[in-house]
C-alpha cells in the first residue's frame, strides 16, 4: 500500500503511485498490457476519488538520467580516475592511490549494474552533461523578489562550506574524486543571472553592505512604513484597546479567527466592549475605513500599513498560539482498520472460509473463457492448488498463530476444516456464556456519571491549535459517552506516535474537573512526567485548574506539600510516575485514572489505582498494547477506541538496520546536523557513556554532545533535557529514559546501538521519537559487527525494518500477541 509521496506499489494488474506533486495517489489499472483506468483514490478508505483521462508522474529523485548515458558516464569516471592516480603516484602516495581506486571501480561496478544506487549523489558532475540553475528556466522580463539579500548571501556561504568540509572528509577517506567538490553556485554566479532580470530587493534595514548586491545603473529606493503586530495572548482586554484606538484613526480592521466558532466568539465579545464588529465568510469584500470586520483564516503574523490605514491581526496574535491545519479528511468506512492485518506476501499462510489453511505463492495470469486475468495461487495439503480471482479477496484472511511454527496445511475438499470449525464454534459459545458473566458482573458496579459538556468544556476544546482528524473527533465521542454512563469506564486509546492522542486524554480530563472529580496521570518516567506538566499548564492555562507533578524531580518538602494539597482536594489534576502507586497518595475525590505508555506498567501496578476506587473510570492510552491488553480489547473485556490517521505531510521513518560502522555514524550526524536538526544517540550502559559521549565528540569535532541517564541527579537530568529541547545540545547521548512519549520536533535522527538487546516494542517507541515534523527522519538501528544474532533478536529486529509505515503499532502488537 503506498500512504506517503514518492512511494509505488504492484499488486498484479493495478500499480499505485503517490507522485509527489498531488495530494491523493493514482490508482492505474490495466488489462494485459493496456491501461483500463486512471483514478485518484483515498489512503485510508482506498475509495476512488475522481478519474483522469491522462497523468503526468513526476519523479520522486533530484536526479534523472536515461540508461542510454551510462557509458559515458562511466568512461569520465575512468578518465578522472586515471588522472588523479598518477598525480597521487608522483606524490610518492600509492597506499592512498589504492585506496581510492578500490573505492571508486566499486562504484563503477554498481553504476554497471543499476542507474540508481546508494551514493549516486557523489557522481553530479559527471550525470550532468551541463549544470543548470532555476533561472535559466525564467524569462528575462521576469519579476523576482529577494527577502534579505544578505542573509540569502550568507545562508549559501554556510551551505558552501559545509558542503566542501564535507566533501573534503570523504576525499581523505578515497570515497570521491576532487570532480565533486564544486557542483553549487555561489551568489556571485546568481546574482551576475539577476542583472538580466527585473529585481525587487526587500530588506527590513538598508546597510552599507547593500552596494555591492545592487549592480543595476539605475535603482530607486521605497521606504514602506509598517508594523508587525504584537502578540495578545488570549487577553482580551488588550485587544479591545487597541481596536478603539484603530476604529478612532478610522483604520480598515481586519481580523482572522482561524474557524467560524471563534470568530463569531471573537465578534461577541466585541459587541459585549461597544464596538461594532461583523463576521463574514465572503472573501470578495469592501473594507471600509472605520470598520472591524472578522473571518475565518490564518497567517503566521499580523501586520499594520498606517500610510495606508490597514491592519491585519492574525489567530495567532489573538489566541496566542499558532494554529496549523490539516487536509479536510474523507469519512472512512467501517471495517478498514482491520486491513492493516491482512498485508499479503509469498510464503503467507492464509486462511479460507470454505477450504482451509493453505500457503499463497503469488499471483499468476490465468485465461479463462478467452479472458485474462490475475489469480492468487493458494498452495493445499498433497500439493493440490486453488486459484482465487483478485476481486474476490474478501474471502481469505492471512493466518495468525505462533511465530516460527508453520501450521498444517489443510486438505482440499476433506472434512478436517468442517470438524475444525465446528470446534471453534463450540468455544466460541462457551467463551460467549463467560463474557455474558463478566459483562453482568461489570455492570453491576455503579460508576459515576459525568455530567454533559459545558460551556467552558466547548471553550476549552476550541482552543485546540490544530484540526481534528476524523479519528481523533470519533475516540473522544467513544469516552465521552463512556463517562456519561454509569458504568465504569474501562478504555484502551490505540494510535501511533505523534498522532493526538494526549489531546484526547485532556478533553476527558478536562470534562472530569468540571465535574469537581480529581484526576490521576500515571506516566513511566520522571521525563516525561515533566513535559507533561509544562504542555498541561500551557493548555489549561485559561482556567482554574490546578495542576501539579509528583516524581524525583521534586524535593521532599515539595512533595509533601502537594500530599497534603491533594488529600485537601486543592489539586485538580496530579501527574506522576510510579510515585502515584504508592499508599501515602490520598486523592479527595478521584474520578478518572489516565495511564500513559501502559505497555511500561504491569498488571499489579494499573490494578492497584484501580483497587483503591473501584468505580473510578480509567482511559489507558498506548502506541503498542502488550499482548495481554490487546487480546483482552479484542475479544471486548476493554472498550477500544483507535487513532490511525497521521497528521498531515508527516512522512514515515526511513529504518535502516545494520551492522555498527563509524564512517555510517558519522555521515548519519554530519547530515542532520547541516539540515539544523538534532540527534539522539541511543546507548543504553550507563557505566561506560561518558566514554561513548567522547568517542562521538572525536567522531564529529563539530558537534555539542549532551549526556543524559535515569541514575543522574535529578535536577541535573532536568537541565541537560531542557538544554536539548533548547537546541543547546546536537547529539544528546542517552539510555531508554527517551523512549516514552518525548515531544522534540526538531530531533529527526536517532542512532541506536546494540538493538539485539532490546524488545520489540521499546525499538518501536524509540523509534517514533523521531517523524514527529515534516522532516523526513531516520532511525539507524544498529548491532555489534560480526555478532551472531539469536533467532528471537533477529526476528525483531526484522520486524521492525519491516513495520516503517504509518500505524505499524498495531501490526506489532499483533505480531506480539501472536
Amino acid at each position: 500500500m503506498v500512504e506517503g509521496k514518492g512511494q509505488f506499489a504492484i499488486r498484479g494488474g493495478i500499480l499505485d503511485i503517490f507522485s509527489v506533486d498531488r495530494e491523493n495517489p493514482l490508482r492505474i489499472e490495466m488489462f494485459d498490457d493496456e491501461i483500463d483506468s486512471i483514478r485518484l483514490f483515498d489512503t485510508l478508505s482506498q475509495r476512488s476519488i475522481d478519474k483522469l483521462e491522462k497523468v503526468k508522474v513526476l519523479p520522486a529523485k533530484e536526479i534523472i538520467y536515461s540508461n542510454d548515458k551510462r557509458k559515458g558516464i562511466v568512461e569520465r569516471i575512468k578518465e578522472d580516475l586515471d588522472k588523479y592516480i598518477k598525480k597521487l603516484k608522483n606524490k610518492k602516495n600509492s597506499d592512498f592511490a589504492k585506496q581510492i581506486k578500490a573505492n571508486i571501480e566499486r562504484d563503477i561496478d554498481r553504476f554497471e549494474a543499476s542507474p540508481y544506487f546508494p551514493g549516486v549523489d557523489r557522481y553530479i558532475p559527471y550525470i550532468l552533461s551541463e549544470p543548470g540553475h532555476v533561472l535559466d528556466y525564467m524569462e528575462d522580463n521576469l519579476i523576482v523578489f529577494l527577502d534579505e539579500a544578505i542573509r540569502i548571501n550568507h545562508r549559501m556561504d554556510n551551505l558552501l562550506l559545509e558542503h566542501h568540509e564535507l566533501c573534503k572528509g570523504l576525499l581523505e577517506k578515497g570515497r570521491i574524486l576532487p570532480e565533486n567538490i564544486d557542483i553549487y553556485y555561489d551568489y556571485e554566479d546568481i546574482s551576475g543571472r539577476l542583472e538580466k532580470k527585473h529585481n525587487v530587493h526587500m530588506s527590513t534595514v538598508i546597510s552599507g553592505e547593500y552596494g555591492r548586491f545592487y549592480k543595476a545603473e539605475k535603482f530607486e529606493n521605497y521606504n514602506i512604513l509598517s508594523k508587525q503586530m504584537g502578540s495578545y495572548h488570549g487577553f482580551m482586554d488588550i485587544l479591545v484597546n487597541d481596536v478603539v484606538e484603530w476604529k478612532r484613526n478610522n483604520n480598515r480592521v481586519v481580523i482572522l479567527a482561524g474557524t467560524r466558532a471563534r470568530g463569531e466568539k471573537l465578534r461577541d465579545e466585541l459587541i459585549s466592549n461597544n464596538i461594532e464588529a461583523v463576521y463574514i465568510d465572503e472573501k470578495n469584500i469592501e473594507l471600509l475605513p472605520g470598520k472591524v470586520i472578522i473571518t475565518r483564516g490564518s497567517l503566521n503574523k499580523g501586520f499594520e500599513y498606517p500610510s495606508i490605514g490597514l491592519v491585519v491581526v492574525s489567530d495567532r496574535e489573538v489566541f496566542g498560539i499558532d494554529r496549523k491545519t490539516r487536509k479536510a479528511t474523507k469519512k472512512k468506512t467501517k471495517g478498514v482498520k482491520i486491513s492493516l492485518f491482512t498485508d499479503l506476501n509469498p510464503g503467507d499462510y492464509v486462511v479460507h472460509q470454505t477450504n482451509g489453511i493453505g500457503q499463497y505463492i503469488g499471483i499468476e495470469k490465468l485465461l479463462v473463457d478467452n479472458i485474462k486475468r490475475d489469480y492468487l495461487k493458494i498452495r493445499y495439503q498433497g500439493g493440490d492448488f486453488l486459484y482465487i480471482p483478485t476481486s474476490h479477496l474478501d474471502t481469505i484472511q492471512k493466518y495468525i498463530g505462533a511465530e516460527g511454527k508453520a501450521p498444517k496445511l489443510s486438505k482440499l475438499g476433506g472434512s478436517d476444516w468442517i470438524k475444525t470449525k465446528k470446534r471453534v464454534k463450540e468455544s466460541l459459545k462457551e467463551l460467549a456464556e463467560q463474557l455474558i458473566k463478566l459483562y453482568a458482573q461489570r455492570r453491576a458496579v455503579k460508576g459515576f456519571a459525568f455530567s454533559k459538556d459545558t460551556v467552558w468544556q466547548k471553550q476549552f476544546e476550541d482552543l485546540f491549535p490544530y484540526e481534528e482528524t476524523e479519528d481523533q473527533l470519533k475516540s473522544i465521542e467513544e469516552i465521552k459517552a463512556d463517562m456519561e454512563s454509569s458504568k465504569p469506564m474501562d478504555r484502551l486509546l490505540c494510535g501511533d506516535v505523534g498522532y493526538g492522542k494526549t489531546e484526547v486524554a485532556l478533553r476527558a480530563l478536562f470534562k472530569a474537573i468540571m465535574d469537581g472529580k480529581q484526576i490521576a496521570f500515571l506516566v513511566p518516567t520522571t521525563v516525561l512526567a515533566q513535559q507533561h506538566y509544562n504542555n498541561f499548564k500551557e493548555r489549561l492555562k485559561d482556567f482554574p485548574v490546578a495542576v501539579e507533578m509528583i516524581s524525583r524531580f521534586r524535593t521532599r518538602s515539595e512533595q509533601n506539600k502537594i500530599l497534603r494539597d491533594l488529600k485537601k482536594g486543592h489539586i485538580d489534576v496530579l501527574i506522576g510516575t510510579h510515585r502515584l502507586l504508592q499508599k501515602d497518595i490520598q486523592f479527595n475525590n478521584l474520578g478518572l485514572l489516565i495511564v500513559d505508555e501502559e505497555q511500561r506498567f504491569g498488571v499489579m501496578h494499573k490494578e492497584r489505582l484501580k483497587n483503591i476506587r473501584p468505580n473510578v473510570d480509567v482511559l489507558t492510552l498506548t502506541a503498542t498494547p502488550i499482548p495481554r491488553t490487546l487480546h483482552m480489547s479484542l475479544i471486548g473485556v476493554r472498550d477500544i477506541s483507535v487513532i490511525e490517521e497521521p497528521p498531515e505531510d508527516r512522512y514515515p521513518v526511513q529504518t535502516y538496520v545494520m551492522e555498527y560502522n563509524d564512517e555510517i555514524i558519522k555521515d548519519a550526524i554530519i547530515r542532520e546536523l547541516a539540515r539544523g536538526g538534532q540527534v539522539f544517540y541511543l546507548y543504553n550502559r550507563v557505566r561506560t557513556i561518558d566514554i561513548k559521549g567522547s568517542q562521538i565528540q572525536e567522531l564529529v569535532p563539530d558537534a555539542r554532545i549532551g549526556i543524559a541517564h535515569g541514575q543522574m541527579e535529578e535536577r541535573r537530568l532536568e537541565d541537560v533535557m531542557l538544554a536539548f529541547i533548547n537546541r543547546e545540545f546536537d547529539v544528546l547521548v542517552c539510555t531508554t529514559i527517551i523512549e516514552s512519549g518525548l515531544d522534540m520536533p526538531n530531533v529527526n535522527t536517532i542512532i541506536v546501538e546494540d538493538a539485539d538487546k532490546m524488545g520489540l516494542a521499546q525499538l518501536y517507541q524509540l523509534r517514533g521519537r523521531v517523524g514527529r515534523s515534516s522532516r523526513l527522519a531516520y532511525a539507524y538501528i544498529t548491532y555489534k559487527k560480526d555478532k551472531v544474532l539469536t533467532e528471537i533478536a533477529e526476528k525483531r529486529l526484522q520486524t521492525i525494518k519491516e513495520f516503517t509505515e504509518f500505524g505499524s503499532g498495531f501490526k506489532i502488537a499483533m505480531r506480539d500477541l501472536e
